[in-house]
């Protein structure tokens, strides 16, 4: 591994990065916003002697046998680049997360001339983000959100909380344009946001007045119509200040009636049900919450169709491979690329993991090395799987049954009544006959054993029980001791 280049600062492309770093030694290279954001998050997790290097757009890195250019994108935070790779077979371009803001919050468009002067010098393989693969049309610009606001502004009788992502650093800026305008005072909620807000002002990525800006305490004191909060949980999550706020366990302050909640994003894909359970408890609790659905307060940072075809036809390249997206999405961009002249031959949909090799301008697909996800459970990484998350699933959806039978080692038979446990399976209400019934069938197959495995077959018996009696399918375990 030569080199680890991180494009722009989201948390999906930065969150894993101090776990990578503990099996992969390789330098990082990222542009200046993007590398103090690493910077923090690696200090967090006491990893202070990683090897960051900090780039520009429109610089020109050697790594191995590869030449890297890179080129200024827009997305939906600052310092975001795509890459043109120079490599002895050819040049790929890496488009990185892009959209094609002519009027982006920064005031710095994509880099199209570059990518036309790409184009001109030919190359071999574009791999670009297709997650709005399947939205016709353009991506709105993100300035399409300033009237939004105001309307927000201008109407809310008190508090407004405005819940987006931690590194959403253009709606920063949007944010304090819109108190400033309303004479309200601006405050920061949760570590993340914090720290990212004063990253971005120290490098001067948002300039918002001093004086606007004023600390938490200070903002709960203060009258409610004069006030802004900026929050992080908008995917529902139930740590983050808004899950909390939510359900009433944050400890700092709660939503009040006459509060105005603003949730600045899109649910991510698999999130649904946890952000509407999330905007339902905040109207509960009575804060009048405004949605995408329901007014202009967050667009997507991600290319839709016209702007992926755009880039295609500015890029012209011999060879496509759709990035970054579900399978959904990546399919849908590969009919886009045919829709463009690309042959079929020379688009590659592929797996994560998958090896695409170029020899004399031809494209093949190769093995896939094995991969998936690594869970981080508390201290431990990568030392749980799938298996135990089906596990944990299954004991959290049915619950468990615990029996502890003794047998006397010398006849084979029960010494007492079996000791039987449940948890999260049946109401105290029900479990007398349910258990009694469960010890009879214990008692049943402890005398019809014949030597064979009596763990296994009471599992089976108990389970068949169980699920004729109440259509659940509890853990049985059982617990054997012989005397």
């Amino acid at each position: 591994m030569r080199a680890i280049v991180v494009t722009h600062g989201h948390e999906d492309h930065t969150g894993a990065i101090h776990h990578v770093l503990d099996e992969i030694g390789a330098p990082i290279y990222a542009t200046p916003l993007t590398r103090a954001l690493l910077e923090a998050k690696l200090n967090r997790n006491a990893q202070t002697k990683a090897g960051l290097t900090t780039i520009q757009a429109g610089e020109t890195l050697d790594v191995g046998p590869f030449g890297i250019e890179f080129f200024h994108v827009c997305h939906s935070i600052p310092d975001g680049v795509g890459l043109a790779i120079n490599t002895p077979q050819g040049l790929l371009v890496h488009s990185g997360d892009f959209k094609f803001d002519r009027t982006p919050v920064d005031g710095w468009p994509t880099d199209f001339d570059k990518l036309a002067e790409l184009g001109q010098r030919g190359v071999l393989a574009l791999l670009s983000d297709s997650t709005n693969a399947d939205k016709r049309g353009w991506t709105p610009s993100e300035r399409v959100i300033d009237a939004a606001f105001d309307d927000v502004f201008r109407r809310a009788p008190g508090r407004i909380l405005i819940g987006t992502f931690a590194s959403l650093i253009s709606r920063m800026s949007q944010v304090a344009a819109a108190a400033e305008r309303y004479g309200r005072s601006m405050a920061f909620v949760g570590t993340s946001m914090i720290e990212n807000a004063r990253i971005a002002r120290r490098l001067g990525y948002i300039n918002i007045p001093e004086e606007l800006i004023v600390p938490i305490d200070q903002a709960l004191g203060m009258k409610p119509s004069k006030v802004v909060l900026m929050c992080t949980g908008t995917q529902g999550e139930p740590s983050s200040i808004l899950g909390r706020l939510s359900s009433g366990t944050n400890r700092q302050f709660g939503v009040e009636s006459g509060d105005t909640v603003v949730l600045s994003s899109h649910p991510i894909p698999g999130n649904e049900e946890m952000v509407h359970r999330t905007i339902n408890r905040l109207l509960q609790r009575g804060a009048d919450v405004i949605y995408d659905a329901i007014a202009p307060v967050h667009v997507s940072g991600h290319a839709s169709q016209e702007e992926q075809r755009q880039l295609l036809q500015t890029v012209k390249p011999k060879h496509f491979i759709p990035i970054h997206g579900e399978l959904r999405h990546l399919k849908q961009h590969a009919l886009l690329a045919l829709e463009s002249g690309i042959e079929p031959e020379n688009i590659a949909v592929v797996e994560n993991g998958t090896v695409i090799e170029f020899r004399q301008g031809r494209m093949s697909i190769g093995e896939r090395i094995p991969g998936g996800y690594v869970f981080v459970d508390g201290s431990g990484v990568g030392d749980i799987g799938p298996s135990i998350m089906k596990e944990r699933e299954a004991l959290a959806r049915d619950g468990f049954v615990m029996v502890h039978l003794q047998i006397d080692q010398k006849t084979g038979r029960l010494r007492s009544t079996p000791e039987i446990e449940t948890r999260g399976f049946v109401t105290l209400r029900d479990a007398d006959s349910l258990l009694a019934q469960a010890r009879t069938r214990v008692g049943e197959v402890v005398a019809a054993a014949k030597g064979d495995d009596l763990k296994s077959r009471l599992e089976r018996e108990l389970g068949k029980l169980f699920y004729a009696e109440t259509r659940r399918n509890p853990t049985v375990l059982i617990v054997l001791s012989e005397r």
